[in-house]
């Protein structure tokens, strides 16, 4: 076919077959009357039908005809000039003007085609009235009606293949923007994956490597002379490991820390400081205030992994001589406040510093912004060289908490 028409179908296969089939009938319907001696010489009706079909049949063996314009006017020519013999042999020539005219829309294209249908129908009228011997309206109308016909069928049919052509561009631009979309999900999930087991790390693994680093540091100062208490801190170092080797099993089924499995936030709490006190060397109190409502457990990991991170920094780095956490239950929200008495720092530099990239900015502060900010809360830090630090963590507490133990982390 030429390039501007429609590629085949299904539809278009079917069609084509039909049309071969009409073209087939009506020269046999004209020879067989023919030798019924109704219309036209046998004969000569006999010969032009052949050199007609022979003709219409080369057509879809010459590819140039589906290729070339130019190819395929020359053959609806000829064919043109087999269907003139036809007419005039028989007046039943006249209805296979109705198949050549699918083909001239169909091969020569929407103005050519149209020119080409004109002639055709004027030929047919013509010979019409030459076999009748009569001139009028009535041989006219047949030629004619089949000719709209023709053009309304063919230029409809264009219309929805160019309409069904666009819906298909769409669909192929939809499944592929889906596509993209799908890969735009999947790349935020596996960074929001990354965030998470950056925080987990940071809060869990980190802080702990951190107490069997300086309980190890304590045992080697210890030996040799105090063997016993070499022995405790290696003992509480391996017990770290061991709390670590848990945190890491369950945090990276995304499972609720052992600390909160069986106990409440105030209780696991507790034995952070308590843990921290005796693994840091730090001193660390709890307060507990306020009237102590269920926590949905998102909650609860939140609060116990910033109160890790702090302390853990607290130890590394302030040389605080102590440090108070508190918990506050209030009305429709829950607050966690940890101060200590070190060395305190300068938090607008340390924003910019992880901001730019710059120096060890630090991942706790922005890991803990992260976690509150995650559940709708608020996280604050102040403090000053000199001056000690602290940190307060705001988060709303839903209506519907219900038991602490029925969320996920």
């Amino acid at each position: 076919m030429a390039t501007d028409r429609p590629r085949t179908t299904p539809v278009a296969r079917v069609l084509r077959v039909c049309l071969h089939l009409l073209v087939a009938g009506l020269l046999a319907l004209a020879v067989v009357r023919a030798l019924a001696g109704r219309d036209g010489d046998p004969a000569a009706v006999t010969a032009a039908a052949t050199a007609m079909a022979a003709v219409y049949a080369a057509g879809p063996l010459i590819g140039a005809v589906g290729r070339s314009r130019r190819a395929a006017a020359l053959w609806l020519a000829l064919l043109g000039v087999t269907w003139a013999g036809v007419l005039v042999a028989t007046p039943d020539g006249v209805w296979l003007a109705f198949p050549l005219y699918f083909l001239e829309l169909h091969l020569l294209g929407r103005r050519a085609g149209v020119a080409a249908v004109g002639l055709t129908a004027v030929a047919a009228i013509v010979a019409y009235s030459a076999h009748q011997h009569t001139v009028g309206l009535a041989p006219a109308i047949g030629p004619l009606l089949g000719a709209a016909v023709a053009v309304a069928t063919v230029f409809g049919y264009q219309a929805l293949y160019r309409e069904s052509e666009e819906r298909r561009r769409l669909i192929d631009e939809l499944t592929a923007t889906r596509a993209d979309l799908a890969a735009a999900h999947h790349a935020a999930g596996v960074l929001a994956e990354r965030e998470r087991l950056a925080r987990e790390i940071h809060d869990t693994l980190a802080q702990s490597l951190t107490s069997i680093q300086l309980l190890l540091r304590a045992a080697q100062r210890a030996l040799p002379e105090r063997t016993e208490a070499a022995g405790e801190y290696v003992e509480q170092a391996r017990q770290a490991a061991q709390d670590n080797l848990d945190e890491a099993r369950r945090f990276v089924r995304a499972l609720t820390p052992p600390a909160l499995e069986s106990d409440t936030l105030p209780v696991a709490l507790e034995r952070l400081c308590a843990t921290t006190s005796v693994r840091g060397g730090l001193p660390v109190r709890l307060h507990v205030s306020g009237e102590r409502v269920p926590l949905p457990v998102p909650h609860e990991v939140a609060l116990l992994r910033i109160a890790q991170s702090a302390l853990g920094n607290t130890v590394r780095h302030a040389g605080a001589a102590h440090a108070e956490v508190t918990l506050s239950f209030m009305a429709g929200e829950v607050a966690l406040d940890v101060v200590d008495d070190g060395a305190g720092f300068d938090p607008e530099a340390v924003r910019t510093r992880t901001a730019t990239g710059g120096g060890d900015g630090g991942y706790g502060l922005p890991s803990m912004r992260a976690r509150a900010r995650a559940l709708g809360g608020t996280f604050a830090v102040e403090s000053a060289p000199g001056e000690g630090t602290a940190l307060a963590v705001l988060l709303p507490v839903p209506g519907d908490a219900g038991d602490p133990k029925e969320g996920t982390s």
